[in-house]
């Protein structure tokens, strides 16, 4: 599969499991819905890497190269899960942390109680889309919800903490 095929598979996948229109990630990526229906069908003809990375960055993708004739040295040490740092990101401005096991009930009911809501703003507004990628990742492997699915939580909650994020619009 060219790079460009397997670019335009994940780009779909993730847009359709974010629950956005080519439209609305072309706006927020500076990109035409064109390019976007472009990379997403492999039809693209070029694309700078400034562009893709704009696109990547919209989803909460990565782009990385890697040279397959290189060693990939061992893990230096355990990274914090999601949640956990979804939790740190949520409760940075707050004297008191929201602990991980709430954000994650919140998570999975897709409401926000009263008390929670600044946390959840918190999150919603100012947390790097990757995360928000990865938190739907670690509750599709542990708690069987779908990325979509997490993905349509993120909206509802966000609309019910009055998020300004335009991904959430």
């Amino acid at each position: 599969m060219s790079t460009l095929h397997e670019l335009g598979n994940v780009v779909h996948a993730r847009r359709s499991e974010m629950g956005l229109t080519q439209a609305r990630v072309a706006m927020l990526s500076g990109l035409t819905r064109q390019t976007v229906n472009q990379v997403e069908n492999g039809t693209v003809g070029d694309l700078s890497l400034n562009r893709v990375n704009r696109l990547a960055e919209v989803l909460g993708l990565s782009l990385a190269i890697r040279d397959p004739c290189a060693r990939v040295p061992a893990a230096a040490g355990a990274r914090s899960s999601a949640l956990v740092r979804a939790a740190r990101s949520a409760s940075v401005s707050y004297r008191q942390v929201m602990a991980p096991a709430r954000l994650r009930k919140i998570l999975e009911a897709g409401t926000v109680a009263p008390d929670d809501a600044p946390y959840l703003h918190a999150l919603l507004d100012d947390a790097p889309i990757s995360l928000l990628a990865s938190l739907a990742e670690q509750l599709r492997r542990e708690a069987g919800m779908s990325r979509a699915q997490t993905w349509q939580h993120f909206r509802q909650l966000a609309h019910q903490v009055l998020s300004k994020r335009d991904i959430w619009q």
